[in-house]
């Protein structure tokens, strides 16, 4: 009944199913190991985003090669913004919003010097490509509460001066006269003594899911409807066949009786009958 699937037509078909069955789990793990990223995202975020500040002692071999399990981590800075060394970096949407970001090495009580990631400034309408104005930091000593994060990736794009493509800590490391630790920079928390004017502060991480586990359930799930439709496939192509081998047998079967049956003998007229014709014949 089912030979029909060893026909090349049907291995054809049963081919394209298993490569659209096999691209749906690939998509399906994708999304499943997008999720996990997104899982392990949300838990540090729920672990180190409002956790009370380290000290920079505690801390410093962070600013030296960033541990991804200690992002967002909050750690108390003392020193002094190096104004001069003052960055704004390029195309840093807020919200949907162009704009830029502002970067200030801090150069500590230990000697050492991070990057401060003060926060987010519009675009300017004064002039293009630069914002109209940027809040000074606290001068003098300054408490800092940061939270670590990793520095950026060099960009093939350039930027003009006072200004970075990029949270590129070893170039903007390359740019200042004394050495710069460039295993992770700190986005602000916080400033004392608070400063008249700030940059606009950055939004708390998203905690949400989101809809990753809902698409790989559906991408495994056409996987299996895939299957499910071939054999239904298979199914009303067997179930046709067999009928019309059922209404070809009921026909020869038909073609046969007729075949056989005897022709039918005509039926004798009467004297009467005969009679009439006789005298028909004669013009009566």
């Amino acid at each position: 009944m089912y030979r029909f699937l060893f026909s090349s037509k049907w291995l054809g078909y049963f081919v394209l199913a298993l490569i659209f069955a096999t691209a749906c789990v690939f998509l399906g793990r994708w999304q499943m190991d997008r999720r996990a990223e997104t899982l392990a995202e949300i838990n540090r975020v729920v672990s180190n985003y409002s956790a009370t500040p380290i000290p920079f002692s505690e801390a410093k071999a962070q600013f030296q090669s960033l541990d991804p399990e200690k992002e967002w981590t909050q750690v108390e800075l003392r020193g002094r913004y190096d104004v001069a060394g003052q960055r704004i970096v390029r195309n840093r949407p807020l919200n949907g919003q162009p704009g830029y970001e502002v970067v200030v090495p801090l150069r500590l009580e230990s000697g050492d010097a991070v990057v401060v990631d003060r926060g987010w400034l519009p675009i300017g309408n004064k002039t293009p490509g630069r914002p109209d104005s940027i809040p000074a930091p606290p001068s003098g000593d300054v408490t800092v509460v940061v939270r670590l994060k990793p520095g950026e990736a060099k960009l093939d794009r350039g930027a003009v001066e006072g200004q970075l493509a990029s949270i590129d800590l070893a170039g903007f490391a390359a740019e200042l006269p004394y050495p710069l630790m460039t295993g992770a920079y700190g986005q602000l928390a916080g400033e004392t003594p608070a400063p008249a004017s700030m940059p606009v502060g950055f939004p708390k991480p998203a905690t949400e899911e989101g809809t990753h586990l809902s698409y790989s359930l559906q991408w495994f799930a056409f996987g299996v409807l895939m299957f499910v439709g071939f054999g239904y496939a298979a199914r009303q192509q067997a179930r046709n066949a067999r009928i019309d081998a059922e209404d070809d047998d009921f026909g020869a079967a038909a073609r046969v009786k007729a075949a056989g049956k005897p022709a039918r003998k005509s039926k004798r007229r009467t004297s009467e009958e005969e009679e009439d014709a006789i005298l028909d014949a004669q013009g009566y």
